[in-house]
C-alpha cells in the first residue's frame, strides 16, 4: 500500500505542475481589452506590435503634437482656434497656452517659408505668443 501510495504523489508532482502551468499560460493569452471591437484577441510572444514600455506624455504635449499636426494639414487660424477651444475647455492647460502658441508660430513660418503668410493668420489667443512664435523663428 505504502508504495502505491507513493507512485500515486511522484505522478502527481510532475504531471500538476504542468497542468498548471499550461492553464495558466492559456487563461492570459486571451485579452479581450486590446480591441473593442473584436470580442478576443489572441496575443502571442513574438508579436512585432508589441510594445514593451509605454510612455506617458502630458496632456498640453499631446495637445501640441495634434495642433501643430493640424497646422501642417490645414492652416495656423484652425491650430490656434483649436488651441482656444482646449485652454477654455481645460482650464488646466492654460499656463502652457503661450509655448503652445509660439510653437505654432515657430511652425507656421517653417510651413510659409516667412514671416508675411504665417502672421496674416495671428489672433489674440495666448496674448501675442503665436507673434512671439513667427519672430523668434524669423531670426
Amino acid at each position: 500500500m505504502n508504495t502505491a501510495a507513493r507512485r500515486i504523489g511522484r505522478t502527481l508532482a510532475l504531471v500538476l505542475p504542468v497542468v498548471l502551468v499550461l492553464s495558466g499560460t492559456l487563461a492570459v493569452t486571451r485579452v479581450p481589452w486590446a480591441s473593442p471591437s473584436a470580442e478576443s484577441q489572441i496575443l502571442t510572444a513574438s508579436s512585432d506590435r508589441a510594445s514593451t514600455h509605454a510612455v506617458h506624455r502630458a496632456p498640453h504635449e499631446l495637445l501640441r503634437d495634434r495642433l501643430l499636426a493640424e497646422l501642417q494639414e490645414k492652416d495656423p487660424g484652425v491650430a490656434l482656434t483649436h488651441l482656444q477651444v482646449a485652454t477654455n475647455e481645460r482650464p488646466s492647460l492654460a499656463r502652457h497656452c503661450a509655448d503652445i502658441a509660439r510653437a505654432l508660430g515657430r511652425a507656421a513660418v517653417a510651413k510659409y517659408g516667412g514671416t508675411n503668410r504665417a502672421q496674416a493668420y495671428a489672433r489674440p489667443v495666448c496674448d501675442t505668443s503665436f507673434a512671439s512664435g513667427i519672430t523668434q523663428a524669423y531670426r
